[in-house]
């Protein structure tokens, strides 16, 4: 077994591709983010990180058998896994510590995440914590709720500031929701630039009211081999209730579906709302994973 580590995610996206093409719903995360960072990369954004930024694959001679990623902006870094052999994930706990690289967080899938984590630990002296158990979930066809009133539309340019308002405020909400102390899970990352970005790419859509008020937001990722993911999904909670969001996720995923893509979103296993609300619209379970913290 051999580890390739990439410092750009082109070569690595050359590396993988078979092995993200095979599942490309169960690898939309590392899918999405190494395709939107190499486009990033292409136009010279984001050409320095500030952060620990590499991504791997695993090698059983010939045959890539695993890959992975670290590019998460916020703390602590963590890095996030696909598939891997044990054999692999170790290495990788082994190969990161050794070079003098910590790294306290691996989310994903699992066993591999907590191989790595348990590798780290044992390691570093520390123990492994479940940050949050998650889980990912595909639609083949939607179920529409009831009509809602308002309708929905894509984000306009100067509503940048009011889309990372409510970014921000989607983690807080979402911990509050899961019974976490409010800020635990981590804060989304995006600024005005990025966040144009989205809006100019057309990923951001808004539930808006008869008067053309925002009520909600519901945001997806590009397609990468095929798959979009949908998030974050977020109603203010003076507008919650009125089933916003079931009728913007069904709507948004709809469109995805309709233009060819196939549409996954993740869950926070201890969120209730929110995976009754995916449910109804038609969402099924694909495969459980964790955020792991090495502490």
């Amino acid at each position: 077994m051999e580890l390739e580590f990439f410092d750009v995610p082109r070569p690595f996206l050359a590396a993988a591709g078979d092995l993200l093409a095979a599942d490309p719903v169960l690898g939309t995360v590392v899918a999405t983010v190494s395709e939107r960072l190499a486009r990033e990369l292409d136009e010279g954004i984001g050409l320095e990180a500030a952060h620990p930024r590499w991504w791997v694959v695993a090698r059983d001679g010939s045959e890539v058998v695993g890959c992975g990623m670290r590019t998460a902006p916020f703390q602590p870094h963590p890095a996030f896994l696909l598939p891997m052999p044990d054999e692999a994930a170790l290495l990788l706990a082994r190969a990161v510590h050794e070079r003098g690289e910590e790294l306290r967080g691996v989310n994903g899938a699992l066993p591999a995440s907590r191989v790595c984590a348990d590798e780290l630990a044992r390691l570093t002296g520390g123990r492994v914590e479940v940050a949050q158990h998650t889980r990912l979930h595909e639609a083949t066809s939607i179920e529409h709720p009831p009509l809602r009133p308002g309708s929905l539309r894509l984000a306009r340019p100067e509503e940048v500031e009011l889309c990372l308002t409510w970014f921000e405020a989607f983690g807080r909400d979402a911990d509050e929701q899961a019974g976490r102390e409010p800020g635990s899970m981590h804060e989304l990352t995006d600024d005005v630039e990025s966040m144009g970005r989205r809006i100019a790419g057309g990923r951001i859509w808004l539930w808006v009211d008869e008067d053309d008020r925002p009520v909600h937001l519901t945001g997806a990722n590009d397609p990468a081999f095929g798959v979009a993911r949908i998030g974050p999904v977020y109603t203010p909670p003076e507008h919650r209730g009125l089933g916003y969001a079931s009728a913007a996720v069904a709507q948004v995923s709809q469109r995805l579906l309709d233009a060819g893509a196939r549409v996954c979103l993740f869950t926070d296993q201890a969120n209730p709302v929110s995976n009754k609300v995916y449910e109804r619209i038609g969402y099924e379970p694909v495969v459980d994973m964790a955020n792991l913290t090495v502490v």
